[in-house]
């Protein structure tokens, strides 16, 4: 079982009692430095890894979807990172960054043009009471904001609830609960029985260390049926150790060394790994990860340590498989009693879009009741390989946090090759591959799944397109419109 060091705790404990002492007040926390990275958010090959803040609120919000209806949603609202979230990059900053302020539009004038527009918004955090209002209400995205943290990292999540505006009878808790990871401390775990709900006007930051590569989700834990249904769900990664090596080290030789540091020195970065061949040879990673605002690439990442650079990818695609029921969600914004025994989607999404908006580039924006376009729908959907530019394997990061279905996701004309179920590496306890090539994999709530598509075979050419879809054919659709629904395009450029 992971161990924090008792100082670290100690300091949390005292930071939440202060917290506790200005009741229903906004409280924003990420500190510059810790007892585990002494050095903040500059590397430091003793103490690897870095300090990792996101803020959210919890409210409500609009989405359009792919059939033209906006959808009412309570939701998880983005409040720092926006730059990075705009683009369909993970929000998660390092400390300097959180901590540097916000600076930007409020949501009226982004995506606006000419010489009268309002600057872009950097990845400083929204912390002032009336910017948290101000940009946490209405705001709500589907999915919630990605989040992604590196092995090693310390992450301090902060929820705040500025309230649900369209429903003003309803005093809503809302918490953050992280779905099949690691935590030791039921404190942070978002289940309100064992930990704390965030009232409205209040906040709550989180802790949490980063032990083991994997896709997982989040979710509020408040009356779970109602609010994964009314959108509040969304993704979280963790990246390998394996992609900070250089040439002269291998993943066995550094764990070994960062133990040896930790039987000395308590506070060292002694660390455990879980994967089967943590003690093997790991491959050079070929060079440094650019992003892009349609994914992330890179020339030669690996979603796991693997060892033998099985799982290296050239670019990835979170992507959240998600469901709507538009009678439950008028219902819920109508003041009416919900009928959960008759909960049945309607509306089938990846990242929170139907066909054909899966395709679409950039946030979609829905117009909210107050009359403003909120970027609410940031994910890309559409899959791009550039083959010209050297890629050749894409991961997908599929997760499922549905309350009502099954899915069955398939492709045509290229197989995924799983390498991941529920954030394990496939591999037998004899440390065999057990990786699997699939035209159809199905998920149902609560799992997770990584695959990688590999297009380095040369019968796949730039200019060719091909399907990633349900193959339930009741989810190719938009509600009463047929021909949409779960289905994106994977495109070779």
């Amino acid at each position: 079982m992971r161990t924090t060091h008792p100082r670290t705790f100690l300091a949390l404990a005292v930071a939440l009692s202060a917290a506790s002492a200005h009741a229903q007040s906004f409280r924003v926390q990420c500190p510059a430095t810790t007892d585990l990275h002494p050095n903040g958010s500059s590397v430091d090959p003793a103490h690897p890894g870095l300090i990792k803040c996101q803020h959210v609120g919890g409210g409500d919000g609009y989405a359009t979807m792919a059939d033209g209806h906006q959808i009412y949603l309570f939701a998880f609202s983005p409040l720092s990172g926006l730059k990075d979230i705009q683009a369909g990059l993970p929000g998660t900053q390092t400390a300097d960054v959180f901590n540097g302020g916000y600076v930007g539009p409020n949501y009226s004038s982004m995506g606006a043009s000419g010489p009268n527009a309002a600057p872009a918004p950097n990845n400083g955090a929204i912390t002032e009471p009336a910017g948290i209002m101000d940009l946490g209400v209405l705001a709500g995205n589907a999915p919630a904001p990605l989040m992604a943290i590196d092995e090693d990292d310390e992450l301090f999540l902060t929820l705040s609830n500025p309230g649900m505006i369209m429903r003003p009878d309803l005093f809503e808790q809302h918490t953050v609960h992280f779905h099949g990871y690691p935590n030791a401390s039921a404190f942070f775990d978002g289940v309100p029985d064992a930990s704390v709900a965030i009232n409205i006007a209040g906040s709550f930051t989180y802790y949490y260390t980063a032990p083991d590569a994997g896709t997982y989700f989040w979710h509020c834990h408040i009356t779970p049926p109602e609010h994964l249904q009314m959108g509040m769900v969304g993704q979280l990664y963790v990246r390998p150790r394996q992609n900070r090596l250089t040439s002269s080290d291998d993943l066995g030789a550094a764990l070994q060394a960062a133990n040896r540091r930790a039987a000395v020195d308590p506070l060292a970065s002694g660390r455990s790994c879980s994967d089967i061949l943590c003690t093997g040879q790991t491959p050079l990673p070929s060079g440094a990860a650019p992003t892009g605002a349609t994914g992330i690439t890179g020339g030669g990442r690996y979603a796991y340590n693997d060892g033998d650079g099985s799982t290296r990818y050239d670019v990835e695609y979170p992507i959240q498989l998600m469901g709507f029921d538009p009678n439950f969600h008028y219902v819920g914004m109508t003041f009416n009693p919900e009928a959960f025994a008759d909960m049945k989607d309607k509306y089938f999404l990846l990242s929170g879009r139907g066909y054909p908006d899966t395709v679409n580039a950039g946030p979609i924006s829905t117009l909210s009741s107050d009359g403003v376009a909120r970027p609410s729908q940031p994910l890309p959907s559409l899959i791009t390989i550039a083959k010209s530019a050297g890629q050749t394997r894409a991961l997908l990061r599929l997760s499922m946090l549905s309350v009502t279905e099954h899915v069955t996701l398939g492709t045509v004309g290229i197989p995924m090759k799983v390498i991941a179920q529920n954030a394990r590496l496939l591999r037998d306890l004899a440390g065999g591959d057990t990786t699997f090539l699939t035209n159809s994999i199905t998920l149902g709530g609560g799992e997770s799944a990584d695959v990688i598509l590999d297009v380095s075979d040369p019968r796949y050419t730039p200019g060719q397109t091909f399907f990633l879809y349900s193959t339930n054919l009741d989810h190719l659709s938009n509600d009463a419109e047929n021909f949409g629904g779960m289905m994106t395009e994977i495109r070779i450029n």
